[in-house]
């Protein structure tokens, strides 16, 4: 099976953006600016469209091909 868990662009620009995020509120948190842990908020909020839009787009986890169908014959003849 193959495995692209979290190797797409969507993906790293997400939680790129979600880290900056943390980064910035975290930082704002310690000086007590509540204006500025909010727009660190606001970047986490802003992670989550980014990705889900780039996943849209595309730029995401291909999704999964469904199997092809198997004829009741060829089941029966198996067994």
């Amino acid at each position: 099976m193959d495995s692209a868990h979290g190797h797409t662009p969507a993906a790293w620009t997400g939680v790129i953006i979600a880290f900056i995020g943390f980064c910035v509120a975290g930082a704002f948190m310690v000086m007590a600016n509540p204006v500025g842990f909010w727009a660190g908020m606001a970047l986490l909020a802003l992670s989550a469209v980014v990705g889900g839009a780039m996943s849209a787009a595309g730029l995401g986890k291909p999704k999964a091909q469904s199997l092809p169908a198997v004829a009741p014959e060829a089941v029966a003849s198996e067994v």
